[in-house]
């Protein structure tokens, strides 16, 4: 599998005109019946939402989605930078992802189902400012680090073992992750492999999609949460989880990086590992007035992640004593540190249309940002509003507001000039990073969609002598 950005451009042009075409005949067909074919007459819930149909009943599975990003930001007020500064003179870039989704079921039984599952992607452009300068950056897709190229690589590669303990069955969504159609109501599930540990972990079916929702790295995941990954957000980890009626547990080992933002993990569990536990409840808190239950979802994560980390501590103390000519944390590491931290993830349906969602995390912030992004606070929320009232109800208004913090030693390395893997402005007025996006999505046809998506940040990297930034995107999504 290969992308290029040819390819990607034909496949926008492509969707732009399929678009145009649906709309010219929408403006054509009046609204009383017509002698529409069956598949025609299908509601907008039923139509299909991929570009080719798949099936439900087959063995194997094949899937694939492109997402372009193209973001853009006028000059901004900034009375100096340093080489971690988002950069003030205002640019554009344009970000592509592209996955190829392939699954088997081994042993299809809905109650010791085997699925092997298999992902190549392909990460190409850049991000604003080579993604530094914001801790919650603009745009999820982009790679931290650019230098690895658009090369195809391998994303995931995992098997997923389910135990059921009942015979009762319920109805499960078959995708990427999970090729059953029926589950056992209770159940154990084991899945190891390389992985990204949201596929799993801080799930949120309001805020957690960079395709098809919001695109801010703080809004999409807990920016606390600083969970085990290389550069590209991969793992490899195993994930037990036993789900029941109304509630999950899941465990999760997973490998961290061997330095921080490293594309290189570190393979001595002894010595390096993430560790990370979570508690689901789907206890419905609100019902309509008919009595009708409205989705509910609380989730409550914890984590701890040993590795060759530093203490923001030793690097001031090193500087303030002449040892260091500037703070450098990366001198001051040491084997089997501890990072720990906790979220919180909620969501409620209000209506048909109408649903909210908040997080909260915290983590202990002595130690140095390793693998996720430089937050040591976080607090969000938002919420989304389908669009069935003017008789669009794939298309989706999002609004979501998070703010970032980070601790007084962090604070304070980075004032006398000490550089993280994304932050590092030289010198450093402090103030709570504050991100406000609104995006509105809208579905095309079949697979096709597009979004225009505007994020407003406030003391950008916790500066506030610079900004405030706003950034402008539009973003082409496919599923196949």
């Amino acid at each position: 599998m290969t992308f290029s950005w040819r390819l990607c451009g034909a496949m926008a042009l492509l969707a732009i005109a399929s678009s145009l075409r649906s709309t010219a005949s929408a403006q054509k067909i009046p609204d009383a019946p017509s002698a529409a074919s069956p598949a025609d007459a299908l509601p907008a819930e039923s139509a299909p939402v991929t570009v080719f149909p798949h099936s439900n009943t087959s063995r194997f599975f094949a899937a694939g989605q492109t997402n372009i990003i193209f973001q853009a930001d006028p000059a901004f007020h900034s009375p100096y930078q340093g080489v971690n500064s988002f950069i003030n003179r205002g640019e554009y870039k344009v970000s592509l992802i592209g996955t190829l989704y392939l699954g088997m079921q081994i042993r299809k039984n809905p109650r010791t189902e085997t699925d092997f599952l298999l992902d190549f992607e392909s990460a190409g452009g850049r991000g604003l400012s080579e993604a530094l300068g914001i801790a919650g950056f603009t745009n999820l897709d982009v790679v931290r680090n650019p230098n690895l190229g658009s090369k195809p690589y391998l994303a995931r590669v995992q098997l997923r073992q389910t135990i059921g303990l009942t015979n009762k069955m319920v109805e499960a969504d078959r995708g990427v992750f999970n090729l059953a159609t029926l589950v056992p109501e209770r159940r154990f599930e084991i899945r190891a492999g390389k992985m990204s540990l949201p596929d799993t972990l801080d799930i949120n079916s309001i805020g957690t999609d960079s395709h098809l929702q919001f695109m801010n790295w703080t809004v999409d995941n807990n920016g606390a949460w600083d969970y085990a990954a290389d550069t590209r957000g991969y793992t490899y980890g195993v994930v037990t989880e036993y789900d029941d009626k109304q509630w999950s547990a899941r465990y999760v080992l997973a490998l961290m990086p061997t330095v921080a933002n490293g594309i290189d993990l570190d393979w001595a569990l002894r010595r390096a590992s993430g560790q990370n536990v979570e508690f689901e409840s789907r206890l419905p808190f609100l019902r309509s007035k008919g009595g009708e239950e409205r989705r509910s979802v609380v989730r409550l994560l914890g984590y701890a992640n040993h590795a060759h980390m530093g203490l923001y501590r030793d690097a001031i103390n090193a500087y303030l004593n002449g040892t260091d000519a500037v703070p450098d944390i990366t001198a001051h590491e040491r084997d089997s540190e501890v990072k720990y931290g906790f979220g919180l993830n909620a969501e409620q349906e209000l209506s048909k249309d109408l649903r909210v969602f908040g997080r909260i995390g915290w983590n202990e912030g002595q130690h140095e940002s390793f693998a996720y992004t430089e937050v040591d606070q976080t607090f969000e929320t938002g919420g989304d509003f389908a669009g069935s009232r003017w008789h669009r109800p794939l298309d989706k208004i999002g609004l979501a507001f998070v703010t970032n913090a980070i601790k007084h030693d962090h604070q304070e390395y980075l004032k006398l000039g000490g550089h993280g893997f994304i932050l590092g402005d030289g010198n450093l007025s402090y103030g709570r990073e504050d991100i406000l996006e609104g995006y509105y999505n809208l579905h095309a046809w079949r697979g096709f969609f597009y979004a225009f998506d505007t994020q407003f940040i406030d003391h950008p990297g916790y500066n506030t002598a610079r900004g405030p930034v706003i950034v402008f995107s539009v973003r082409s999504h496919i599923d196949f």
